[in-house]
């Protein structure tokens, strides 16, 4: 493992600063009481003032007037909101992605990437804008039309999390607007820098095109913000991405006042590596799907089921390869793994190795704290081998740990890696196509791959999962759905009145 201590970078208080002034916001505050740092180094990026209950009740009623305006608007015409939007976010890529990695430590590659994300799922939404397609049926009644027509909603309340701190905004948002809804996002207090630089550039765009300026609202805070948005009988979609804990809390509350929900939360993703698998590819999908993000990407592989012939093999070949990350600043070239988001995170995948070691487990590599600048927390990425799928083994770390564990039987395969509480992200190695058929059958998660590791996903398809998951959908294929509400319609354009099922009234 190549555990260069990160350097120190120079003035990222200036550099988020400036960053978010090229896309239009103000500069950050510094005197409020809610402290904004970066995990490259502990430097405190702002201080910026929370949202207070007013301020939300303020941002509700504007964006519900709002909506009265918008829901009115052709989709299309929509349509062209989104697409400026794309524009924007193209023009300041760089400045968005460097806001990421500032606030939450990804490597540069990465945090492109996810803007990337954003303009790819603008591009979709704007197609969408003239594909919000309701369907006919035939009636059983001579003269009658029977028809499904789709409507807009109403606000939409986005509860967002650190990893991903812009591109889950976007698959909401960008679909919530072509939808004819308003937002109201809080995102995670980790990454408020990010919001304010997304807020400033979808209101840019709302006055190119001539759309209405509170069709969005950021609102930054703690747990007690998101709270008081979930509860807000106003909001008719809450969009939550978080922790299953989380979800048990924000589901039953939306729920008690007839709200829509739409919960994305933990995964515990495994994969399955066959005798058959070509072990050069399973090797580079899994480096990165459990090495990426630092680990810290819901669809992170955590859980590896190996055949027991292919084991030793897989496991060396991992470890070589785990060898030579390069663990440090990422802004630094080369550098393949960025910080844990705090140390709290440190501390959770320290108690999980621990536990990993009680119930047998061996490491094989991996899981020490490397070396960095300031209050930062670096680690390893750590491979550990399992005689069993223990409890820890069964539970979300939201850290760099691969377990894995090994089978004799496929079926045994399968039976281990769907029992574990979530279900989000799956994928099998191998060559035998009766294998991948079987497991594409089997597994019980939202998303099951084929030769390919389980994260990262492309927005033109589904993003969810299942179980503790949540069940939500986001993003590509027919999740716009979530977004809007279905009236059934019929039409009788005959001059008799029959009614259904042959019922004779009078």
């Amino acid at each position: 493992m190549n555990t260069r201590a990160p350097h120190p970078s120079a003035h990222l208080t200036d550099r988020a600063s400036q960053a978010l002034q090229r896309c239009g916001a103000p500069p950050p505050a510094h005197d409020g009481s809610l402290v904004v740092t970066t995990p490259i180094d502990g430097t405190e990026l702002a201080r910026l003032h929370p949202h207070t209950a007013t301020d939300l009740d303020i941002a509700v009623s504007a964006a519900a007037d709002a909506f009265t305006v918008w829901r009115a608007v052709p989709a299309p015409a929509r349509g062209r909101l989104v697409r400026r939007l794309s524009e924007l976010l193209t023009q300041h890529k760089a400045d968005l992605a460097e806001l990421v990695t500032l606030e939450a430590g990804k490597i540069t590659s990465e945090a492109l990437g996810e803007v990337q994300e954003m303009i790819d799922v603008c591009d979709f939404a704007v197609g969408l804008s003239r594909q919000l397609y309701g369907r006919t049926m035939p009636s059983e009644r001579a003269g009658h039309r029977l028809m499904e027509t789709w409507h807009p909603l109403g606000v939409v309340g986005v509860i967002s999390a650190f990893n991903f701190p812009v591109a889950v905004w976007s698959w909401n948002t960008a679909i919530a607007l072509v939808c004819g809804n308003p937002v109201v996002w809080k995102p995670s207090e980790t990454t408020p820098l990010t919001a304010l630089a997304c807020d400033a550039l979808l209101r840019r765009a709302a006055a190119d095109v001539g759309a209405p300026d509170a069709l969005h609202h950021v609102l930054l805070g703690d747990a007690a913000v998101g709270e008081a948005l979930v509860d807000d009988p106003r909001i008719a979609l809450v969009s939550a991405t978080g922790s299953v804990r989380m979800g048990r809390i924000v589901g039953p509350r939306v729920a008690a006042r007839f709200g829509r929900v739409l919960l994305e939360l933990g995964g515990n993703n495994g994969a399955i590596v066959a005798p058959s698998a070509d072990l050069d590819l399973t090797v580079r999908a899994v480096v990165f799907a459990a090495a990426g993000t630092a680990g810290q990407r819901c669809t992170t592989l955590r859980r590896l089921i190996v055949h027991r012939s292919v084991a030793d093999e897989l496991v060396r070949r991992i470890a070589a390869a785990y060898s030579g990350l390069r663990v440090g600043d990422p802004f630094d070239e080369g550098v393949l793994v960025g910080p844990l988001i705090s140390g709290r995170a440190h501390e959770a995948m320290r108690k999980a190795l621990e536990r990993a070691e009680l119930d047998g487990g061996v490491r094989v590599t991996g899981g020490e704290r490397v070396d960095g600048p300031g209050e930062s927390f670096y680690v390893s990425p750590a491979l550990v081998r399992m005689p069993a799928q223990t409890e820890v083994v069964r539970e979300e770390t939201f850290a760099p740990i691969l377990y894995v564990l090994t089978y004799d039987d496929f079926d045994e395969a399968i039976a281990l890696h769907n029992a574990v509480p979530q279900g989000l992200a799956s994928s099998i190695f191998t060559t035998d196509s009766r294998e991948a058929e079987r497991f594409l059958a089997s597994s019980d998660c939202g998303i099951a791959n084929v030769n390919i590791g389980t994260s990262g996903a492309e927005i033109g398809g589904a993003f969810g999962g299942e179980k503790e998951t949540g069940g939500g959908r986001e993003s590509g294929s027919d999740s716009w759905k979530a977004y809007m509400r279905r009236a059934t319609n019929t039409i009788n354009y005959s001059d008799e009145l029959p009614l259904a099922q042959g019922v004779e009234f009078g």
